[in-house]
């Protein structure tokens, strides 16, 4: 009988066994016969079998006759049902299950080794957002200017009108990765040929087509130390050894690189994730060095090297690497805004093709219509402006994070030097491990989100901290943001 007009289930006429369950998409008729297939495949209607007359079960349902006709008619049409001569519908015998057969388990073993790899990951502690906080500290979420959008638009209309229909290169198209190459030279001192740019979907998909191209199951990876997790996992899954290297105040520490050299390394030098440190030119200069004597590769993740507040950025590793050692990722998410989903790789000439082939046995192509766009966005300059305007947006942000730190905190909290990114680190004197943790869900029962930074290390420090995000919320709220946690920090210590 029909239990309720209101709920989607229904259980047959003289069948305890068969509910049909509609999922309310799509037209009703198509609903009914997605339910009626479900229970066909799962054997509740055996091989043979009359299905119910269509004036019984649209006065069962509550439905006109013409929505069940409709339904088997979809069932005939896959062939999961015949017509009965005078007599009705019946399930084909084709969907005959093999006597003592059972439907395969939702949960079954691991079907490969990296389904086994990625199952063993186990949670990503990146921080999410919440959108029910008052004030949200989440590092990593960028500025985005409202402005910026309808420019956007803008360069996409033309885009539209000059795009063609055809798949676009694998590699990208080539006005994007001339503006690209263009652009590195004149902001990051990269020197490159647009034939040395590979467009892409994100850093993410940078490095696993890298990780694809150079290094085998079992063979290792330098990674730092703390570490970006997405990176981390990438590998893990693709199965290399990682091997951790400290980072300090200098950026990663080069004298702590394995003897026995692996495939390659990843490293932040602009702004390391998640520490804000900045590599230092020894640093770069050493390893590099090892790299070129170590016939070793170097992924070098420039997610956020734009943002600099002290002057001009430091020029990229890349551009350092007169032995060409130096595969180097950049993104358009921290800049632009992260539904933009293109990034790009720079290839040493030597890997170029294979690169080149692992992109195109990937996704055959990032979308048309947004590299054009996006290439308009970059020749014309108005890149360049949007960044000036960020980043003066982004210094008041800081400063209004570090001026209520100090202010509302003052020696309860000590903020690592750093002078780029979109977060800065607060390490507490006097809180324990335990405190830091009832600190974090005080906060957010005041509305408050604040992070720590020790699930990205392989050891926790000896001090437990935040990383403070300033990008995404404004001054006046920073200030508030900051005075509030002060009173979170009160509240715990009592």
């Amino acid at each position: 009988m029909l239990k309720s007009r209101a709920t989607t289930a229904f259980l047959l006429p003289l069948r305890t066994d068969v509910i049909l369950t509609l999922d309310k998409k799509g037209a009703l008729f198509e609903q009914l016969a997605r339910a009626l297939k479900r229970e066909i495949i799962e054997g509740r209607f055996a091989a043979g079998s009359m299905l119910p007359a269509t004036r019984t079960l649209a006065t069962t349902l509550g439905v006109s006759r013409n929505t069940v006709l409709a339904a088997y008619e979809l069932l005939l049409a896959e062939q999961l049902a015949v017509p009965q001569a005078g007599a009705g519908t019946r399930v084909t015998n084709a969907t005959a299950r093999p006597p003592g057969s059972r439907m395969p388990r939702r949960r079954i073993a691991a079907q490969s080794r990296y389904s086994a790899r990625g199952r063993a990951l186990g949670p990503n502690n990146l921080a999410g957002g919440n959108q029910n906080l008052r004030y949200d500290l989440q590092y990593g979420s960028p500025l985005v200017r409202p402005q910026v959008f309808a420019a956007w638009r803008r360069k996409q209309v033309a885009a539209t009108i000059r795009v063609g229909p055809r798949y676009p290169p694998s590699q990208g198209g080539l006005p994007l990765r001339r503006a690209i190459a263009d652009y590195l030279l004149r902001r990051r001192g990269i020197s490159c040929s647009p034939d040395d740019v590979i467009v892409v979907s994100g850093t993410q998909q940078a490095l696993t087509i890298v990780a694809r191209v150079v290094v085998d199951e079992g063979q290792s990876v330098v990674m730092e130390d703390p570490h970006y997790q997405y990176a981390q996992q990438t590998l893990l899954a693709h199965g290399a050894r990682l091997i951790d290297v400290p980072v300090d105040k200098s950026g990663l520490v080069t004298r702590d690189l394995p003897s026995l050299a692996p495939r390659f390394i990843y490293v932040t030098p602009a702004h390391q994730f998640p520490s804000g440190a900045l590599m230092s030119l020894e640093r770069r200069i050493a390893l590099l060095n090892y790299a070129a004597k170590h016939n070793c590769w170097i992924f070098e993740d420039d997610y956020d090297g734009e943002f600099h507040y002290d002057g001009r950025p430091l020029a990229a590793l890349r551009s350092l690497d007169v032995r060409e050692r130096v595969i180097y990722a950049g993104t358009f998410s921290k800049t632009l805004f992260p539904g933009l989903r293109l990034g790009y790789i720079v290839c040493p000439p030597a890997l170029r093709d294979d690169i080149y082939i692992a992109k195109s046995l990937d996704d055959l192509g990032c979308p048309s219509i947004e590299q054009l766009a996006l290439a308009g966005f970059l020749e014309s300059r108005q890149y360049e402006k949007h960044l000036r305007k960020v980043l003066m947006e982004l210094r008041r942000r800081r400063e209004a994070l570090l001026t209520g730190l100090a202010r509302h905190l003052g020696e309860h909290i000590e903020v690592a030097a750093s002078h780029g990114g979109m977060h800065v680190v607060g390490s507490f004197h006097r809180l324990s491990y335990a405190d830091l943790n009832r600190l974090i869900e005080h906060s957010a029962q005041k509305g408050l989100g604040i992070y720590p930074i020790h699930p990205y290390y392989k050891s926790p420090p000896a001090r437990p901290a935040l990383m403070l995000g300033f990008a995404a919320i404004s001054s006046e709220e920073l200030a508030n943001a900051t005075a509030l946690l002060a009173r979170c920090v009160s509240d715990v210590g009592k």
